[in-house]
C-alpha cells in the first residue's frame, strides 16, 4: 500500500476546506443576531422563527418538494426502462438514435433545453405551472438515472434471469422478482440523484415555471439579487441538514442491501 504522504494529506485538506468551508460559514451566520450577514452580533435563532412565518419561501419550498418528488419518480421509472432496453435489448433498428436521444440532455446546455421545452409547451398550448416543471425536470434527469442503472445492469449476472425464465416466470415476473431487487440500490441512487438535480435546478425551471409555480431556487435567486438576508442563510442551513440526513440514510440503507445481497448470493452458491 502507498504511504499517506504529507502531500496527500495537504491536498485532501485543501479540497475539503474548499468544498465545505463556505457551507460551514453559512451555517454559522444563520444563527447571527444581526440582520447584516457579514457582521456577527451574537447567537440567535430568531431568523429560523421568522423563516417559518415567511409564506413566500414556504410556498416555494412546497412547490419544489412536489416537483422534485414527482419528477424524480417519473425519471426513475423511465430511466430504468430505458437502461433495461439499452442493456438487454440487444441490437435493434434505431438503437443508436435511441441511445443518443436518451443521453442528449447530459451534454445539452440547460439554456437550450429550457428554451426548447418552453417553445414546446407554447406549441401545445400547455399553461406553465407545476406540471410543466415536472415534465421539464423529468426530461433532463431521466438520462442520469439511465446512466446509473445501466452501469449496474452491465455487471448483472444474466443467468439469474434465465434461471427464473426456465422455472416458469414470464419476462415481467423475472424482472420484478429477480432483476429489480438486485438493482434496487442503483435505482434508489438514481432517484436520489434526480431528486437532488430537481431541487438544485434554476435555469430550466425559469423557462418552465409560471407566476403561481415559483420554485425555491428561483425564489432564492430573486431575493439574493436584492441582498442576502439571514432568512436565506437559515433556509439554506435547513436544506443542508435535510440533504445530509437523506444522504446518510440512503447510504446506510444501500450498504445494508448490498450486504444482504452478498449474503444471499453466498448462501445460494453454497447450497
Amino acid at each position: 500500500m502507498r504511504r499517506f504522504s504529507w502531500f496527500n494529506a495537504t491536498s485532501l485538506t485543501v479540497g475539503f476546506v474548499f468544498l465545505y468551508l463556505p457551507m460551514i460559514i453559512l451555517v454559522i451566520y444563520s444563527f447571527n443576531e444581526s440582520r447584516l450577514v457579514t457582521v456577527w452580533a451574537g447567537f440567535s435563532t430568531k431568523w429560523y422563527a421568522e423563516l417559518m412565518q415567511n409564506t413566500a419561501f414556504l410556498d416555494a419550498a412546497w412547490v419544489t418538494v412536489k416537483v422534485g418528488f414527482w419528477s424524480s419518480t417519473l425519471a426513475t421509472i423511465l430511466g430504468t426502462m430505458a437502461a433495461y432496453v439499452m442493456v438487454r435489448g440487444g441490437r435493434f433498428f434505431g438503437r443508436t438514435l435511441f441511445s443518443g436521444m436518451v443521453y442528449a440532455p447530459l451534454v445539452m446546455p440547460e439554456v437550450i433545453t429550457g428554451l426548447s421545452l418552453l417553445l414546446f409547451f407554447i406549441a401545445i398550448d400547455l399553461d406553465r405551472g407545476v406540471l410543466t416543471i415536472v415534465l421539464a425536470h423529468t426530461t433532463f434527469s431521466m438520462c442520469y438515472v439511465s446512466v446509473v442503472v445501466s452501469s449496474r445492469l452491465v455487471s448483472f449476472d444474466k443467468s439469474l434471469e434465465e434461471a427464473a425464465l426456465d422455472l416458469g416466470c414470464t419476462p415481467f415476473d423475472a424482472f420484478r422478482s429477480v432483476t429489480l431487487p438486485i438493482i434496487a440500490p442503483s435505482v434508489i441512487a438514481g432517484w436520489l440523484l434526480a431528486f437532488t438535480l430537481s431541487l438544485d435546478d434554476l435555469v430550466i425551471a425559469s423557462f418552465a415555471s409560471g407566476p403561481s409555480s415559483t420554485t425555491l431556487p428561483i425564489k432564492i435567486f430573486s431575493a439574493v439579487r436584492l441582498g442576502v438576508t439571514p432568512e436565506i442563510n437559515a433556509l439554506s442551513t435547513i436544506m443542508i441538514g435535510i440533504v445530509t440526513v437523506g444522504v446518510i440514510t440512503a447510504s446506510l440503507v444501500m450498504k445494508r442491501n448490498v450486504a444482504r445481497q452478498k449474503a444471499d448470493e453466498l448462501r445460494a452458491a453454497q447450497g
